[in-house]
């Protein structure tokens, strides 16, 4: 396969976390054309592309304790109001990427993944991979999920980009957001650490904030400590933890720029 990589369009780019059910239409068109614009310079590249439930279902969420566990009729009709609220992002940011030429399919992850304990039990991963095959831009999204242990759980984009990087490899994760990378001095915010690594990382960890909005799949953080593991598991990987909202930033980093934080195995 040519060289593969996944993007996330975050829920703090994509929306305005702090306005329930609030899309950022203009960034997301933005987003959409730099995609298209850093395919058309390298054909080669196969995205997998994901999205944050921003200001949409991480507020039912964090309301009803979704991704803690699904227990009774009320938690279940919650269930589906994230559900739905999810879904309901996942059309404007599709037809965002369709309105830019970009050859996408969603493939909703409640639809396919059966989970334990909120971790990945099932997931058929043959449609996905057919996608990519022909040329096509599979687009999967934070979502609720089925949980054998649980009832119902919520699987964030991370989540599924980790299960997903174990199999498919890819070159590169690129996590787009609001923050212009990780901070080494949060929150006076003035100094990004360019490049996290297992050695360096307990030097930078007490600087890492959670987010200032609701979300329930966890902060900066969390993306940071998931990411470290995902390299270390992953040959060659290299996760980007960077700004979508600089104009550029999103072709550059598709194109193989380093912009933001670098998270790697070794220095």
């Amino acid at each position: 396969m040519d060289e593969l990589v996944f993007l996330k369009l975050g829920g703090s780019l994509i929306t305005d976390k702090r306005q329930p059910r609030t899309p950022r239409l203009e960034t997301l068109a933005r987003a959409a054309q730099e995609i298209r614009t850093a395919q058309a310079a390298q054909p080669e590249l196969r995205l997998v592309i994901g999205h944050g439930a921003g200001s949409f279902a991480h507020v039912p969420a964090k309301k009803y304790g979704t991704r803690q566990g699904v227990r009774n009729q009320p938690e279940w009709l919650g269930f589906a109001e994230v559900w739905w609220e999810a879904a309901a992002l996942n059309r404007l940011v599709m037809d965002s990427l369709h309105a830019a030429g970009l050859p996408v399919i969603a493939l909703p992850p409640s639809a396919a993944i059966t989970a334990r304990e909120g971790r990945v039990q099932v997931w058929d991963l043959a449609p996905l991979k057919s996608a990519l095959s022909a040329g096509l831009l599979p687009v999967v999204f934070g979502d609720v999920i089925f949980d054998l242990a649980r009832g119902g759980t919520i699987l964030s984009t991370e989540d599924l980009f980790a299960h997903l990087a174990r199999t498919l490899l890819p070159r590169r994760i690129l996590l787009a957001g609001i923050e212009a990378g990780v901070w080494a001095d949060f929150p006076a915010c003035t100094r990004l650490a360019p490049l996290i690594t297992p050695q360096n990382y307990p030097q930078i960890a007490a600087a890492l904030g959670s987010s200032n909005a609701a979300d329930v799949t966890g902060g900066m953080a969390s993306k940071v400590q998931g990411s470290l593991e995902l390299v270390e598991q992953v040959p060659g990987l290299e996760v980007a933890i960077f700004s979508g909202e600089t104009a550029g930033n999103l072709q550059a980093a598709l194109l193989g720029k380093r912009v933001g934080t670098t998270i790697r195995a070794a220095a």
